[in-house]
C-alpha cells in the first residue's frame, strides 16, 4: 500500500517558525510533524511512501535520510519548480501513485484514526473516499444520506458550491473534512480528461467532480484528531499525544 503525505506547504500560520524550518519539521512532542505521521502510516501496514516538497525541500529530504527512510520506501515528489496545492501536488507524484489505490494524509493532522479501518470503508466504486467528522467549522462538505458528497458550503457567509444547480444545504449532512483520504488511481485519468492543470486544491476538483464520479464521507464512531497548523495550537499539541496515548 502507497501514500502521499502532503509536506510543501509554506506553513504560513505557524511562522516565525516556518522562517526557518518546512511544517514537517516542526517538532510535537520530540518529534517532527513528519515522523508522527510516517510512524503511523507504518503502524496501519503502508511501506511506500511518498513525500511532496517544496518549501526548504532539502531539510525534509535530509531528515528523512537522517532517520534511514523510517525502513520503508520513500520517495520524494519534488515541486521546487511549483507549488501545485493539493490537487496539483496529487497530478505531479502520478509516476509514484499509479497502479493502485493510495491515501494521502497531511503532515500537520495527529488523531487516533485506525487507518486500516478506514482503508477497509472505501466502497468499490469510490474514486475517493474522504474522513470526516462533526467538529465545528465555517466550511462543510455536504453529503447524501448514502454518504455520497454532493457539494460544499460557508455557513458563516452561506456560499455554497456544487455541481447539483440549486442545491439547498439543509437538505444535506454537513460534516468537516479531517485531513485523510483514499483515492483510487482513476483519478490520474479525470485530471488528464477533465483538462486539469498543473496547480489546483483537490477540493476544488472533489466538488466539480463529485456528480460525475462517487465520493464518499467515512466518519469514524469516535475520532480524536488536531490540525496543528497555527502557533496557539503545538503546546496543545503536546496534550493531546499524550493523550493518546
Amino acid at each position: 500500500m502507497r501514500a502521499l503525505v502532503f509536506a510543501a506547504g509554506l506553513g504560513t500560520r505557524l511562522k516565525p517558525l516556518t522562517d526557518s524550518m518546512p511544517k514537517a519539521l516542526v517538532p510535537v512532542g520530540g518529534k517532527p510533524l513528519l515522523s508522527h505521521v510516517i510512524g503511523k502510516l507504518k503502524s496501519a501496514g503502508i511501506d511506500e511512501v511518498v513525500i511532496n516538497v517544496y518549501h526548504f525541500a532539502d531539510q525534509i529530504i535530509e531528515y528523512v535520510h537522517s532517520q534511514e527512510d523510517f525502513g520503508i520506501n520513500v520517495s520524494f515528489s519534488d515541486e521546487r519548480d511549483l507549488l501545485r496545492e493539493t490537487g496539483g501536488g496529487i497530478r505531479h507524484a502520478r509516476k509514484y501513485l499509479s497502479g493502485e489505490p493510495f491515501l494521502v494524509h497531511n503532515v500537520d493532522i495527529l488523531s487516533d484514526l485506525d487507518l486500516r479501518w478506514f482503508m477497509s470503508q472505501a466502497r468499490p466504486d469510490a474514486l475517493a473516499s474522504v474522513l470526516v467528522s462533526e467538529r465545528e467549522t465555517k466550511r462543510y462538505l455536504l453529503f447524501d444520506d448514502d454518504m455520497r458528497m454532493v457539494g460544499w458550503t460557508n455557513v458563516q457567509t452561506g456560499e455554497v458550491q456544487s455541481p447539483y444547480p440549486g442545491l439547498n444545504p439543509g437538505k444535506y449532512r454537513k460534516l468537516a473534512f479531517s485531513g485523510v483520504h483514499l483515492i483510487s488511481d482513476r483519478i490520474f485519468t479525470i485530471f488528464d480528461d477533465g483538462g486539469w492543470g498543473e496547480r489546483f486544491p483537490i477540493m476544488d476538483f472533489y466538488i466539480k467532480e463529485c456528480a460525475s464520479h462517487p465520493i464518499y464521507g467515512v466518519l469514524p464512531g469516535r475520532l480524536r484528531m488536531m490540525d496543528v497548523g497555527k502557533m496557539e495550537t503545538l503546546d496543545e499539541a503536546e496534550s493531546f499525544l499524550i493523550n493518546l496515548k
